[in-house]
């Protein structure tokens, strides 16, 4: 099997006391779409900024096509593009220009420097845009400019941190669309954060989810899904607090496999739905508890994520991972 990544036993902590992570291995297959999910603070801009040789680990190995992300970081440097969540462009010059700036630091040789840059803003959709200042890009078409950037040194392993946050449903698909083609036309290797579990679902080879430094579980979207063997029967309830009494009444029966609560949302999670939904219908009644909405639902990637990290994050990163917000959306 041909990696692109292999990460053993991975540590690193922070001032002598904070472990982001704690032990993490991981394999990532050559030529694969990647996801890593995970909560706010669960370590995955932690480990992409290792392997992207920006912080060197505590402990613990790390390879990007069998160079070591510390002896070996300057030939890693070579073979990989990486775009922040943060912005990485300059808005008071057009985007072509900032695509210049970016193949003179990537040493590209000037007699190709042209080409290249025209067929990377072909290639996301901005080159009818491309003189422009990219003040007037929308969100949208600021990160396409910067998937353009990453992309113009053609690189073995592409690594997204949160790739599309803040855009619109529209404007994520085109970005996504852009990206398949790329990693089609090049064999590329992405690798990529994201707190949008349908990006993980629809695009994704594999996924792993990290939850407090460990990796809890990984596997393809259809494995994980399917590993929970079970339906869902999801309460929208008309209460913000319900008793730690009645959900253990409700996780003690025999049929149940799992609870979880977010908000005013109790999943339950059994064997047969149509089975179990009247019995816990009874102790919810009982219990002066009603519910607005009841729905049955085969396992999701949601209910994978719950089942593993606990809970479903508010999208986008702490305030120390984002240095500019993308107002502009589209």
């Amino acid at each position: 099997m041909n990696l692109a990544i292999e990460v053993k036993g991975l540590v690193k902590v922070y001032d002598g006391k904070v472990r982001a992570l704690d032990g993490v291995d991981l394999k990532v297959k050559a030529g694969n779409v990647f996801a890593l999910l995970g909560p706010n603070g669960s370590g995955k801009t932690t480990l992409m900024r290792i392997l992207t040789t920006q912080f060197k680990p505590t402990s613990g190995v790390a390879y990007i096509f069998g160079f070591d992300v510390v002896r070996r970081d300057s030939e890693i440097r070579k073979i990989i593009s990486y775009v922040p969540q943060e912005m990485s462009v300059w808005t008071d010059i057009s985007g072509y220009e900032n695509l210049l700036i970016y193949a003179k630091i990537y040493g590209l040789p000037p007699f190709d420097r042209k080409k290249v840059i025209r067929d990377a803003l072909e290639g996301m959709g901005l080159d009818g845009v491309s003189d422009n200042l990219v003040k007037t890009y929308s969100g949208g078409m600021i990160r396409r400019l910067e998937m353009a950037i990453a992309m113009i040194i053609k690189p073995r392993i592409l690594f997204l941190d949160e790739p599309t946050s803040g855009l619109d449903p529209s404007a994520r698909k085109v970005v996504w669309e852009k990206l398949i083609s790329f990693k089609k036309e090049y064999d590329t290797t992405v690798f990529f954060n994201t707190h949008y579990m349908d990006e993980a679902d629809l695009y994704s080879d594999e996924i792993a989810i990290i939850n407090r430094g460990k990796m809890v579980t990984s596997g393809t979207s259809y494995e994980l899904k399917h590993s929970l063997r079970s339906e869902v029967i999801q309460f929208n309830l008309n209460a913000n607090i319900v008793d730690i009494s009645v959900l253990n009444m409700i996780r003690e029966l025999d049929f149940v496999n799992d609870l979880f609560v977010n908000g005013p949302e109790l999943s339950v999670v059994v064997e047969d739905a149509e089975t179990a939904l009247p019995v816990v219908m009874e102790i919810l009644r009982k219990e002066d508890i009603s519910a607005s909405k009841i729905s049955m639902t085969r396992p999701t990637l949601d209910d994978v994520f719950l089942k593993y990290a606990g809970t479903i994050s508010l999208q986008g990163g702490g305030i120390n991972e984002i240095k500019q917000v993308r107002g502009r959306k589209g």
